[in-house]
C-alpha cells in the first residue's frame, strides 16, 4: 500500500498538470471494456484528467457500483434503486447493464488513483498525510517527487513534512553523499517524534561516516530532551485541569467550613443533584427544543445552583442549625444526609449511569505549542475560574459577602453588631452547596453521572480546603492546582495509585507543621 501511495505522488506531482476541461475523451469509455488492461489505463487516465467527478467514479468502482452498458459504453453509478450518470451525475434510466469488471491489479490501481486525487486535493491535510506516508516507506523512487513537491508547495506544515519525507529517504537510500546525509538531519530533529528518533538511532549505529554518526547522537539527545519538556508540559496542562475540576468541587465546601466550622459529609451529593439537574434538563431540552441544545450547559447552570443550594438551605435549617458546637453529631448527621440523598436519586434514576451530551463547542481538540488541548477541558479550566472570581467578587464586593466575613472573622463580635449569624449561616451554607451544583454541571462532562458521582471528590475536597486554609478562597485555588500540578507530575514515576498516596502523606506532613494551610484566616475568634 505503502508503494502504491508513493507511486501515485510519483504520478501526481512528476507529471504535468491537465486542465479539468481535458478530460481524455477515453477515459470513460476504458473503463467499459472487457480488457483489464483498458480498465486500468482508464483509471490512470481518470485520475489525472482533473475531472471533478473522477473521484465518485473510482470510488463507485472501488464498491461494485459502477455499471456500464455495452451498447454504447456509458457508465452509471448505482446509488441504492436509482442510476446516475458517471459524467455528470444526473439522474438516469438504462437497461441491460453489467458490472465494470474489478481484480486485484485494478483494485490496485484504484488504490493508487485515489492517492493521486488526495495529492491534488486542495485539503493541506491530505498532502500532509502522503508525506507522513513517504516519511515511513524511506523508498529512494519517491525523490523526485519529493523535489517537485517541495517547489511548489506553499502551506509552512506540508513544507516540513515533505522536507523531513526527503531527508529519510537520504538516510535510507544507498550511496547518499556524506553531505547530503548530514545536511538531512535536521530536518529529521525538526520532526521531533518518536519516527525521528528511530531514523536517527540507526543513523547513529550504522552510519559510516563519524561525523554522521554523532550528529545524529547529537540530534537524539536535543530530540529526547524536547520531548520530556512537551511531555512535563503535557502534563502540567492535564494537572491544570484536574485542580480546576478539584477546584469547582471544593470551592463550595471552603466556604461552608471556613464560615460554619461544618465537616459536611454531603458536600459530594450537592454535586451529584448539579449533574442530574443538568441531565434532566438536557432531556427536556431533547423533548421540546432541540435547537437549544448547545445552550443547555448554560441553561443548566442556574438549575442547578437553585436546586442544590434550596437543598443546601433545606439541611442547615432542618438538621445542621440544631448541631451547632458538635462537630462529631454534625459528621454523621451530614453522612446519613448523604446516604439518604444517594438512595433517593438511585430510586427516581435508578443505579445505571446518565448519558449526559456534550454542546458542539466543547467537542474535539487543538495543538497548541505541541499540546493537544481538547476544548472540554478547557472550557471547565476557564469555567472553574470565572466560577472562583465570581465567588471573589460576591464575598469583597457585596454585603452580603461582608457580613459572611464578618462571622468567619468573629462570630460574637457580629452578631453583637447586629447581624443575624443564623441567617448568615444559612445562605452561606445554601451558597456553598450552590456552587457544588454548578461543579456538578461540569464534571457530567468528564465524569459518569450516577448516584455516586460525589463520592469520588469528596475526599480530594477536603484536603484541597485543608492545604490551603480553611475559609481560604486564594488557598483553595493554589493548592486545588498544586495538587493537581502534583498528582500528574507524580504519576508517571509513581501511577496513580502511589502518587495519590504520596500526596497524601505531604499533605499530613504539611499539615504537622502549618495547621492552618498556606494561607490562614486572621481574626480575633480564629486565633482564639
Amino acid at each position: 500500500m505503502i508503494r502504491i501511495i508513493i507511486l501515485s505522488l510519483l504520478l501526481g506531482l512528476a507529471a504535468p498538470a491537465v486542465a479539468q476541461d481535458a478530460v481524455p475523451a477515453d477515459a470513460y469509455t476504458r473503463l467499459a471494456s472487457d480488457s483489464y488492461g483498458d480498465i486500468e489505463a482508464g483509471i490512470a487516465a481518470l485520475a489525472a484528467s482533473g475531472d471533478p467527478r473522477a473521484g465518485a467514479v473510482l470510488s463507485a468502482l472501488g464498491e461494485g457500483r459502477l455499471l456500464y452498458r455495452p451498447a454504447d459504453k456509458a457508465l452509471f453509478i448505482k446509488q441504492g434503486d436509482a442510476l446516475a450518470d458517471a459524467r455528470t451525475g444526473a439522474p438516469a434510466q438504462a437497461e441491460g447493464l453489467k458490472p465494470v469488471r474489478a481484480n486485484n491489479k485494478i483494485r490496485r490501481a484504484l488504490d493508487a488513483a485515489q492517492g493521486q486525487l488526495n495529492l491534488a486535493s486542495p485539503d493541506a491535510a491530505r498532502r500532509r498525510e502522503a508525506a507522513d506516508a513517504v516519511f515511513k516507506a524511506r523508498d529512494p523512487v519517491a525523490l523526485p517527487a519529493l523535489d517537485a513537491a517541495l517547489a511548489r508547495e506553499s502551506d509552512a506544515g506540508v513544507k516540513r513534512a515533505l522536507a523531513a519525507a526527503r531527508a529519510a529517504v537520504l538516510l535510507a537510500k544507498p550511496g547518499t553523499p556524506d553531505a547530503e546525509r548530514l545536511a538531512a538531519l535536521p530536518s529529521i530533529q525538526a520532526r521531533g517524534d518518536g519516527d525521528a528518533i528511530a531514523i536517527l538511532r540507526t543513523v547513529a549505529a550504522s552510519d559510516p561516516n563519524e561525523t554522521v554518526k554523532a550528529a545524529a547522537g547529537r540530534g537524539i539527545q536535543q530530540v529526547e530532551t524536547r520531548l520530556a519538556i512537551a511531555a512535563a508540559a503535557q502534563n502540567v496542562w492535564y494537572g491544570v485541569s484536574l485542580g480546576s475540576v478539584l477546584l469547582l468541587a471544593a470551592i463550595g465546601l471552603a466556604i461552608t467550613f471556613g464560615v460554619m466550622g461544618i465537616i459536611n459529609m454531603a458536600h459530594g451529593e450537592m454535586v451529584m443533584l448539579g449533574a442530574y439537574t443538568t441531565y434532566l434538563v438536557q432531556d427536556a431540552i431533547r423533548a421540546h427544543a432541540p435547537g437549544l441544545f448547545d445552550w443547555s450547559l448554560a441553561i443548566s447552570i442556574p438549575c442547578a445552583f437553585l436546586v442544590a443550594g434550596a437543598v443546601g438551605v433545606a439541611i442547615e435549617r432542618g438538621i445542621i442549625r440544631f448541631l451547632y458546637g458538635r462537630p462529631l453529631e454534625t459528621l454523621l448527621a451530614t453522612f446519613g444526609v448523604s446516604l439518604i440523598l444517594q438512595q433517593a436519586v438511585r430510586s427516581i434514576f435508578g443505579p445505571t449511569n446518565r448519558e449526559v451530551g456534550s454542546p458542539g463547542f466543547m467537542s474535539g481538540a487543538f495543538d497548541l505549542f505541541g499540546l493537544s488541548i481538547t476544548w472540554g477541558r478547557l472550557w471547565i479550566v476557564l469555567f472553574s475560574l470565572a466560577v472562583f472570581l465570581g465567588l471573589l467578587f460576591v464575598l469583597r464586593k457585596t454585603a452580603f459577602g461582608l457580613k459572611t466575613r464578618a462571622v468567619t472573622q468573629n462570630r460574637r463580635m457580629a452578631a453583637a453588631m447586629g447581624i443575624r449569624t443564623p441567617w448568615v449561616d444559612a445562605m452561606t451554607f445554601g451558597l456553598g452547596s450552590g456552587i457544588a451544583g454548578i461543579a456538578g454541571v461540569a464534571l457530567s462532562q468528564i465524569d459518569n453521572v450516577s448516584p455516586n458521582l460525589g463520592q469520588g471528590y469528596i475526599i480530594d475536597s477536603f484536603l484541597v480546603v485543608v492545604f490551603g486554609g480553611v475559609g481560604n478562597l486564594w488557598g483553595t485555588l493554589v493548592a486545588a492546582l498544586t495538587l493537581g500540578v502534583a498528582n500528574k507530575l507524580f504519576e508517571p514515576y509513581f501511577g496513580a495509585v502511589l502518587a495519590k498516596i504520596a500526596l497524601l502523606v505531604f499533605i499530613i506532613l504539611f499539615i504537622q507543621k502549618r495547621p492552618r494551610g498556606l494561607f490562614a484566616l486572621k481574626g480575633r475568634a480564629v486565633e482564639s
